[in-house]
């Protein structure tokens, strides 16, 4: 029978050695769930490997890995949602090679994508399914890749295999970002990164003192899905329990099963996904929900919204869903995943502030009933790492209240891009001008002043990209540097238009919809693509009626006129690999008239 909490281990450096460990010190007891849901309806078939025979699998496929691969090689998983993508992931990494973690050619609208990865990647040997395995050679037939099938490695491969000396330095893994319109950027992933951030991880989420149960939904080839779902449970030596993506977005209560079935569950989601459950779980499927031991519900990877929080809230309140569960987060893929993150048990920090002031880079306070301001979450503040907000221009430091560019140091932070040593020096060797400005610490949260001790040598920064600023000790993200509208000097926030245009119609599908700006004779002009609801058609829609009502609530609140609103069927505006709006690509498709067939005003 299993004990309630397992032991702590060494401070190891690379995955592997956590496997190890973890085999043999306990090695009947649970790793890695995958729960199947292969009808509707189904409320799901467990497929379970202990650490014994996690380790097993492991050393089986790294044996075959070896004979096929060079050490530093690139192994491509192309495998569906599964314990055999983490047997995979591992085996990559305990054979001294580089995991890519991708996903099979079927997931739909990606295969561009996944051709212009394996281009870059330019891996030595593919890893797939065996119920996948057919496409899968299809698909990489061009390439001459061989592809091997990770259940079809038998155990006896493991007997003799030894594993390479560990290497905390190397690359473990290359995460590619999810942006649409430029070329794929691999990050490179240390060893001793990847173990961090699930240390880091671990800690801002209070399971290292605790013992606690992932589970998880988001897909293992994203960066929150691999550290949460796979990288912190083999450092805890604690319980993983998955389900597929499609088996979420097809029953949402399936999740939160989940989360009533394992006492202390943590998990992560997008914000729309708690806007899903709020919205879309019944009644009746709540009745025999009891979520009183959720310890942590992350909300990370896209804007968070504090009426989300609140709606999900008053969803499942009646359900004994602790108060104190929502933890906004923010993370990239550069950093691994894990930055910032508001703790468990503490309500989430709210600001009101004045959007002009915002638009101007100030995060000056506003009345709650004034029509113009802006609600933002905090995201809390950093364990075992440094953020800081910079000008991106004169990269000085900037004081507490001013926005600028957030610039994150520490352990977790990625090598460089693969096989691109410009935009590596961009984004990964920044240096700060000083300046007096602000730093949120690991122990102290924001602290006004220049503290140069706290710097790594030689003082590499990341760049992220992000804008955010500091109160009261919290980050708060206000959006992507690249994203940023900026009409008649002013600057608006795409996100906080696109709330505001869901917000003005029922009409409008939530978080399906894109605002960007575009060149015009006299300026920029700012164009809104949004998607109409599922459960309605077009000849539902009052479409000018939806047009007017959008233009005056942008107009209203942030003083901002609308060029063009498009509303166009559902599906149609294009998402990342990993489940996000591309205000990128979407502005792209808008460019050269793909929507031109669609409703517009």
């Amino acid at each position: 029978m299993e004990s309630r909490r397992p032991p702590l281990a060494p401070a190891y450096r690379t995955l592997p050695e956590y496997v190890r460990h973890w085999a043999e010190t306990t090695p009947d007891r649970r790793a890695f769930t995958f729960v199947d849901h292969p009808a509707p309806g189904s409320r799901g078939v467990h497929r379970t490997l202990t650490w014994k025979r996690l380790d097993v699998r492991v050393r089986a496929l790294a044996a075959r890995l070896g004979e096929q691969a060079e050490p530093g090689a690139r192994v491509a998983l192309l495998c569906p949602q599964g314990t055999e993508y983490v047997t995979g992931f591992l085996a990559a990494l305990s054979a001294g090679l580089a995991a890519v973690p991708l996903y099979p050619p079927s997931l739909p609208g990606h295969g561009d994508r996944l051709a212009g990865v394996l281009a870059d990647a330019r891996p030595t040997v593919v890893l797939t399914t065996g119920r996948a395995l057919e496409e899968v050679r299809d698909f990489c037939e061009r390439t001459g890749v061989p592809v091997l099938a990770v259940d079809q490695v038998p155990d006896a491969a493991s007997q003799e295999w030894q594993p390479p000396a560990p290497d905390a330095e190397s690359t473990a893994y290359l995460q590619y970002t999810s942006g649409s319109t430029r070329a794929p950027a691999g990050v490179e992933i240390t060893h001793a990164n990847v173990v961090a951030n699930a240390r880091q991880a671990l800690t801002a989420y209070g399971a290292d003192a605790h013992p606690v149960t992932c589970v998880g939904w988001l897909p293992l080839y994203h960066d929150m899905g691999l550290v949460l779902s796979v990288a912190a449970p083999v450092v805890r030596g604690g319980l993983s329990v998955v389900m597929d993506p499609a088996a979420f977005l097809h029953e949402p209560a399936r999740w939160l099963r989940l989360l009533a079935a394992h006492p202390r569950a943590i998990s992560a989601a997008p914000n729309f996904a708690y806007d899903y459950c709020a919205s879309a779980v019944t009644e009746a499927q709540k009745a025999d929900l009891r979520l009183d031991g959720v310890a942590a519900l992350i909300n990370g990877s896209e804007p968070v919204r504090p009426g989300t929080a609140d709606r999900f809230h008053a969803a499942f309140a009646a359900q004994g869903l602790p108060v104190g569960a929502h933890c906004p987060s923010y993370g990239l893929a550069e950093a691994t995943v894990f930055v910032s993150a508001a703790r468990p048990g503490e309500p989430i920090a709210r600001f009101t502030l004045d959007r002009a002031a915002l638009a101007s880079g100030k995060a000056l306070p506003a009345r709650p009933d004034d029509p113009r301001a802006v609600l933002v979450a905090g995201c809390g503040a950093p364990a075992g790492q440094r953020v800081r907000i910079v000008d991106p221009v004169s990269r000085a430091l900037l004081a507490e209240g001013e926005v600028g560019e957030i610039w994150v140091q520490g352990p977790n932070v990625g090598r460089g891009y693969w096989d691109n040593e410009p935009q590596t020096r961009r984004v990964f060797d920044a240096k700060l001008s000083p300046r007096a400005g602000v730093t949120i610490t690991p122990t102290t949260g924001a602290t006004i002043g220049e503290d140069a001790d706290e710097e790594a040598p030689g003082g590499r920064w990341l760049r992220t990209g992000d804008l955010g600023t500091v109160l009261d000790g919290q980050l708060i993200v206000t959006g992507r540097l690249k994203d940023l509208i900026v009409v008649d000097g002013r600057n608006h926030y795409p996100q906080d238009v696109e709330a505001t245009v869901q917000e003005a119609d029922p009409a409008v599908r939530r978080d399906r919809l894109a605002a960007f700006a575009v060149p015009g004779g006299a300026g920029e002009r700012v164009v809104v693509v949004a998607e109409h609801a599922r459960a309605l058609s077009l000849a539902d829609i009052d479409v000018p009626a939806l047009a007017r009502a959008v233009r005056a609530a942008v107009s209203v609140r942030h003083g901002l006129r609308l060029a063009d609103v498009v509303l166009v069927a559902p599906g149609t505006v294009p998402r990342t690999s990993s489940g996000k709006v591309s205000r990128a690509l979407t502005r792209a498709r808008y460019l050269e008239g793909a929507y031109a067939a669609e409703t517009a005003e």
